[in-house]
């Protein structure tokens, strides 16, 4: 997948840059093989450092605040959860001309999951809904942010329309504006989350997913968008990896209403709108999920 560089003002970090700051910060493990992870991801640089860590830094300004709030949220949600998730060994600081704060976590195992590959869609439905009804069962620490994309769906309106008409600008994409112009109204006039606030991680996209061979889930990943809102920002899943029938077992063992699937199903469209075009010749992993969630969102309305 690509590692292009995809976000105005994004910094460079290589293998060197990493064994400078390892070495400086943890000497302990200077010396210890380093090597870039190949990733689709905009936000963050992953290095393996040996066989049992990663090196996890920001390349943006705006991803340093979220490294604060997982070195701070995943003690308190690792011993609750039914997956594993990233589990801090080291605080990094800045250093080498490097401005940010960064983490050292330990490895997971694991494979990013392809929609048009899943080993075993239904259990891994299935999987996804505990994690995501052990995630919203956790109570909410006093001060909690709104995670990313956690507030009310008409808070995403202005941007998905300019992206809607980004994408009637580039007819070989060959998207239906009026039909996910349709869809995205329909999520508008959905009743809005009046419940009290649940935990989220808020962006369960593949790449955020690891899965062993046999197709079950064995680890979540990136927490820099956790925080409280509306529960139906976690059900990304349903149509940015499951086909139809495992998409029905989420629901169901979730128990969604009607509304929260307006919603969620919204919300995806949203990001996937808003992506295509700003990724479409950066980063193809990307655009790849994004047209595959337009597709599911129209297959299924």
């Amino acid at each position: 997948m690509s590692t292009t560089r995809t976000h105005p003002g994004a910094r460079t970090v290589d293998d060197e840059l990493v064994r400078r700051l390892v070495a400086g910060q943890f000497p302990r493990w200077a010396g210890l093989p380093v090597r870039r992870v190949p990733s689709g991801g905009t936000v963050n640089a992953m290095f393996r450092l040996g066989d049992g860590m990663v090196v996890r830094l920001p390349m943006t300004e705006g991803g340093a605040a979220d490294v604060s709030l997982e070195q701070e949220c995943l003690p308190r949600l690792a011993p609750r959860l039914p997956t594993a998730v990233p589990g801090a060994l080291g605080a990094g600081r800045p250093a080498e001309g490097y401005p940010w704060p960064w983490s050292v976590y330990r490895w997971l195992e694991g494979e990013i999951p392809e929609p048009e590959a899943l080993g075993d869609p239904e259990r891994l439905a299935g999987d996804l809904a505990g994690f995501v009804a052990a995630m919203r069962s956790i109570p909410v620490p006093p001060g909690l942010p709104q995670a990313h994309r956690g507030g009310p769906v008409a808070s995403l309106d202005t941007e998905t329309r300019a992206a809607i008409g980004q994408l009637r600008e580039i007819p070989q994409e060959g998207v239906d504006c009026d039909a996910v112009t349709a869809v995205w109204e329909d999520a508008l006039r959905a009743p809005e989350w009046n419940g009290p606030p649940v935990w989220l991680h808020a962006d369960l996209m593949p790449g955020n997913l690891l899965v062993d061979g046999g197709g079950r889930l064995t680890a979540v990943i990136d927490f820099g968008c956790t925080g409280t809102g509306d529960p139906a920002c976690d059900l990304f899943p349903a149509w940015n990896l499951l086909p139809p029938g495992a998409r029905e077992v989420f629901r169901e063992t979730l128990g969604v209403d009607d509304a929260s699937w307006r919603r969620g199903r919204g919300r995806t469209l949203s990001q996937a709108l808003i992506a295509l075009p700003y990724y479409r010749e950066t980063n193809p992993a990307m655009a790849r999920n994004a047209r595959h969630v337009i597709r599911a969102v129209l297959g299924e309305t």
